[in-house]
């Protein structure tokens, strides 16, 4: 497959099979190449265990459309788990060696990937990853502090380095670490959609200060870049303030398992429940949630703020009855207020198909006019800013913004 000319050949070395690895782990294999395509949807599901648990919740991050990078270790079973929920074609997994699309692999042929739209240098892959190419990146956590920092590089006198992530970690739209609360020996019991700690881990990971900083939570902060922490028991947000739990896994009592295992206390207001579906056999519905997505959970009244907030983020509007139920839930939502309210919403990767654009614009111009006072959207993609310009709002007079803040600084200018 490969012409060398004899002139430029000095001599020819013959490696015997087993010193001429593809991977670490595959002899060679027709699908990492290229050659090939394999069912990724017939790959054997991850056994149902915290590090499931992990890449289930990581992987409902996931952006529609989005392009993603998966890091090393833990990150690697979110692949796994977007093929068991058949997603893999709504999204595109990338891995820093230049696998673009597909299912990376993972273990000892992590690098790899089956059924890749592109394979490309690994300098080039970060040409693109500098370039802001990225929606989202899901990384491991090995320590992180009461700011929010992680630290994956050094350990005592060990230092494994940072490879390339600081550049992933800082291009980034969105970032997603992962890891287990605790490591060394940790055992759990996942039993009818309930967590149970059977052995604590000997070391903590959520530690006062890392030993190094490999990723800064306070600039992450500043920046307004979106920081999740993801583990089996709990999830935690980076917020402006610091560290915010968010979340605790069903039959997780947050004092016992959690806060007695942290060398900082964060920021508790009012966290909510992990899905059951996290801790149940069998697919857990995520293609039902990335298409038909439930309009009523993106909708929230803030009644301190007296503000409406649309989450229309990666939601895909197809058909007119998809604009017919987003007017009803807005207007279920507003009506029994007997007032109309200022309104933000996120229209991040959200599709809204050609042949209904009309009818959205439509339903958009009868809201403003019957329920809302103010509008301010927004959007962190420059390509969506663009064409919500020329086409969605081409109508509209209201400034699209570029993030959450500045579309609720425009709205408390315009009132």
């Amino acid at each position: 497959m490969v012409k060398v000319p004899g002139i430029l050949v000095d001599c020819v070395v013959v490696a015997e099979p087993e010193h001429h690895l593809q991977t670490y782990a595959t002899p060679y294999s027709p699908a990492f190449s290229g050659e090939i395509r394999v069912p990724a949807a017939g790959a054997a599901p991850l056994p149902l265990d915290e590090r499931k648990v992990i890449a289930r919740r990581a992987a409902c991050e996931l952006p529609l459309g989005g392009v993603v990078n998966l890091g090393i270790g833990m990150p690697e079973g979110v692949s796994a788990v977007a093929a068991e929920e058949r997603i893999l074609s709504y999204i595109t997994l990338t891995a820093e060696p230049g696998v673009i699309g597909g299912m990376p692999a993972s273990g000892l042929d992590f690098g790899a990937a089956v059924n890749t739209d592109a394979i490309i240098e690994q300098n080039q892959q970060f040409d693109f990853y500098d370039g802001g190419g990225l929606h989202m990146a899901c990384l491991g956590m090995a320590e992180c502090d009461a700011e929010g920092n992680v630290n994956v590089s050094r350990f005592a006198k060990k230092l494994a380095g940072c490879g390339g992530f600081i550049n992933i970690s800082q291009n980034a739209r969105r970032l997603v670490f992962v890891g287990t609360f605790t490591a060394g020996g940790l055992e759990v019991a996942i039993e009818d959609g309930r967590l149970r700690i059977v052995q604590e881990g000997r070391s903590r990971k959520f530690i006062d200060k890392v030993r190094q900083v490999t990723f800064n939570g306070a600039y992450a902060a500043e920046l307004g870049q979106p920081v999740l922490y993801v583990t089996e028991r709990c999830v935690f947000r980076r917020t402006r303030e610091g560290v915010e739990l968010v979340e605790i896994a069903p039959g997780i009592d947050i004092e016992r398992d959690i806060l007695a295992h942290m060398d900082f206390r964060p920021i508790i207001r009012d966290p909510a429940v992990m899905e059951v579906s996290l801790f149940q056999p069998g697919p857990m519905g995520l293609v039902r949630r990335l298409l038909r997505l439930d309009i009523d959970s993106r909708i929230d009244f803030d009644e301190g703020r007296g503000i409406l907030f649309l989450d229309f983020s990666g939601l895909m509007v197809r058909r007119r009855e998809d604009v017919d139920r987003i007017q009803a839930a807005v207007e279920a939502r507003v009506k029994p207020l007997g007032r109309k309210v200022p309104m933000v919403i996120n229209y991040d990767h959200t599709e809204i198909a050609d042949e209904i654009m009309d009818a959205y614009a439509c339903m958009v111009r009868h809201l403003e006019e019957t329920c809302y006072t103010q509008v301010s959207r927004y959007t962190t993609d420059a390509f969506q800013l663009m064409k919500l310009g020329r086409s969605m709002l081409r109508s509209m007079p209201t400034r699209v913004c570029a993030n959450r803040d500045e579309a609720l600084a425009l709205l408390a200018k315009a009132e």
